[in-house]
């Protein structure tokens, strides 16, 4: 052996197979839920990279706004409908059925503009995902579209001197068409809020528990007013009724909803033009309720038309400034970081006081 060799001690076989090994508990470890093991970082922040948005901006623009509308306006009519058909109202489930189907139809022509290629629409009718509101949606829409088909022909068909043939047949089918879009109106009113809801857009999100109620009173007041434009004062009643109670529960849903919502996420509803269009909402709709029992006890078509109109506007307002406020949302980080700060101070406040007895 040389100076140069290095002394190697021999060296036992190599045996094969997992050897085991018991497991070692590291000193100082607590539970394995974590709950007693000491935090390595403190007073860490919420930040955004440079300022930047934290979440993506909603590629939804103005034909979605009037998707919305449009979508309440035609669900809130066929419910209408339905009920004129039941109680033998003959001018009003008239006009409510030509809006709903009318309706329901520029509707799906401002999604398709959306979607930038017609055959984006027949894509979103592939698959049928429960758990998928957009799916869920398009499902909803495609039924009601078919179901208000028929009844809205056989009043187009009356209106022109009744030309269509085999109308009897078309008469058979078109009761239970009105009443199929009577149940898909309700759905058709309020899932655009679900899917709204379903994004992790910080206002959207945020207002998840009251949208719906706001959106569902947002397309009573719109059909409503519709229906006291389009159909005689003697004939209107259940409209004007329908828009009082709509118009008192939108103002209320909205405000609730605001009242539940973080201060960050709820400042784009007050401010810019989505602010602008909330308050219109509101001054409009409230304005509209009170024309409408106006109208109600003078029987005025004037004061009846106005205040439909009033009703359809302050609902466009709705559904173009919550739309409009999402939009904002996103180019501010305190709209997302902000309840985050929140939650994690509320978090560690608790964790102090359980380990403290406080």
């Amino acid at each position: 052996m040389s100076e140069f060799d290095e002394y190697r001690p021999p060296q036992e076989p190599r045996r094969y197979g997992k050897k085991k090994r018991g497991k070692r508990k590291r000193r100082g470890a607590g539970a394995v839920d974590g709950s007693k093991e000491e935090r390595m970082a403190e007073g860490f922040e919420f930040s955004s990279y440079y300022g930047k948005p934290v979440v993506k901006a909603p590629p939804w623009e103005w034909p979605i706004g009037a998707y919305l509308f449009l979508g309440g306006l035609s669900g809130g009519s066929a419910l209408l409908a339905a009920g004129a058909q039941a109680t033998g109202n003959r001018e009003l489930r008239r006009s409510t059925r030509l809006t709903a189907f009318t309706a329901a139809s520029a509707g799906s022509v401002f999604l398709v503009l959306d979607l930038g290629r017609p055959e984006r629409l027949l894509n979103m009718f592939r698959v049928f995902k429960v758990t998928s509101p957009m799916s869920i949606g398009s499902w909803i829409l495609g039924a009601f579209a078919s179901s208000a088909a028929l009844p809205a022909l056989v009043e187009a068909d009356d209106l022109v001197g009744g030309v269509l043939p085999g109308r009897r047949l078309v008469d058979a089918a078109a009761g239970p068409a009105g009443v199929l879009a009577g149940l898909l109106g309700g759905p058709l009113a309020g899932y655009t809020a679900v899917l709204l809801a379903n994004t992790s857009n910080p206002t959207w999100n945020d207002a998840r528990r009251h949208l719906p109620y706001v959106f569902v009173s947002s397309a009573a007041a719109a059909s409503a007013g519709a229906a006291m434009v389009l159909t005689p004062v003697e004939n209107a009643g259940p409209a004007r009724a329908l828009g009082m109670g709509a118009a008192v529960s939108d103002l209320a849903a909205t405000r609730i909803m605001e009242d539940h919502m973080e201060p960050e996420p709820k400042r784009p509803l007050h401010q810019g033009v989505p602010g602008t269009l909330m308050r219109a909402s509101e001054w409009l709709i409230a304005a509209g309720g009170v024309g409408t029992a106006v109208a109600a006890v003078t029987k005025s078509r004037a004061v009846s038309v106005a205040s439909g109109l009033a009703l359809m506007a302050g609902s466009a307002c709705t559904r173009f400034g919550v739309l409009n406020a999402g939009r904002e949302a996103v180019k501010d980080p305190s709209t997302t970081i902000g309840p985050q700060k929140r939650r994690a101070q509320a978090r560690a406040d608790l964790s102090t006081s359980v380990v403290t007895g406080g």
